[in-house]
């Protein structure tokens, strides 16, 4: 059984959609996408620094953008279930046939520009914190102000707060975390400094008619599975200010009896998670067009038509 994945912000890197733009009829694609939400994912997306598509509302529907085009690539392929990380819901969601990939990106969109204005109103960011117990880690994060935003398995959280408190933190690690790492975002996110985003995008995906999973759809919020296309949107509004439990996620995947996990563009962040939380389970990331032959390769054996 396989688990197709979308990676959330922070997996960019400058000029990352590069050689994707070669397959047939990719830039044509991004280029009707970018005028359809105003927003000019093929410079972004090939020729913009690392400061540039740092900007929530530009990294957002890039890692969208880029999610569904890799998938596409891999052709008509049925994963047993889809699950993303933070913003890779909303890919996830048009993997399932939740939304179309109009609909995705236009709520991309939205949720990236509301969740880049509720960043402005508080100078805010979040790190990874590597090692150390959950629960002692956890207790110390709320005793500086912290949320732990994204309690990720294997080992690693995510805090979130303000640049001061982060600050603490760095200089005031939990017992047994080795290392704290300052992340590419701009801002708290999944946390009570989102709640004004909340009602924008609430807003946004009214306007929105969502279908029922295709496939079975893994939710950040609590790891459940979802079969209801309303619900899955619902949660999609909800989670930009709280939690990601992408534990409960890889615990859900374990459940299912998941034997391969394909994490798309820009893949690699939740591959390692996986191979360190999914022993015995086969993992591969979709960096590059290069990718993709071992990819299909993957589909065929663990999620054959």
């Amino acid at each position: 059984m396989l688990v197709l994945v979308a990676p959330g912000q922070g997996a960019q890197t400058p000029g990352f959609l590069t050689p994707w733009l070669d397959l047939p009829g990719a830039a044509d694609r991004v280029a009707a996408w970018s005028d359809a939400i105003g927003l000019d994912l093929l410079h972004y997306g090939t020729q913009a620094d690392a400061d540039a598509i740092r900007d929530t509302a530009v990294a957002q529907p890039l890692l969208v953008a880029a999610g569904i085009l890799s998938a596409a690539a891999l052709g008509d392929i049925a994963p047993g279930a889809v699950a993303g990380h933070s913003v890779g819901e909303i890919t996830a969601a048009a993997f399932a046939g939740v939304l179309d990939d109009a609909a995705a990106l236009s709520l991309v969109r939205r949720r990236g520009l509301a969740m880049a204005d509720a960043a402005a109103i508080t100078e805010t960011g979040m790190s990874a914190l590597l090692g150390g117990d959950p629960e002692v880690s956890v207790a110390h994060l709320e005793g500086l102000g912290l949320t732990p935003a994204n309690i990720n398995g294997a080992g690693q959280i995510v805090a979130a707060g303000t640049l001061e408190q982060l600050a603490a933190l760095a200089e005031d690690k939990p017992e047994g975390v080795r290392k704290v790492v300052p992340l590419k975002v701009a801002g708290a996110f999944h946390t009570r400094h989102m709640a004004p985003a909340v009602e924008t995008l609430a807003k946004a995906a009214a306007d929105l008619t969502p279908a029922d999973p295709k496939v079975v759809y893994v939710s950040n919020k609590d790891g459940r599975t979802v079969a209801s296309g309303a619900e899955v949107l619902d949660r999609l509004v909800g989670q930009v200010a709280n939690p990601v439990r992408w534990d409960l996620c890889m615990e859900t995947f374990k459940e299912l009896g998941v034997t391969a996990l394909l994490e798309v563009c820009p893949g690699g962040t939740l591959t390692g998670l996986a191979k360190r939380a999914l022993p015995g389970v086969r993992t591969l990331a979709l960096k590059t067009p290069d990718d993709l032959d071992a990819a299909r390769e993957l589909v065929s054996e663990h999620a054959p038509a």
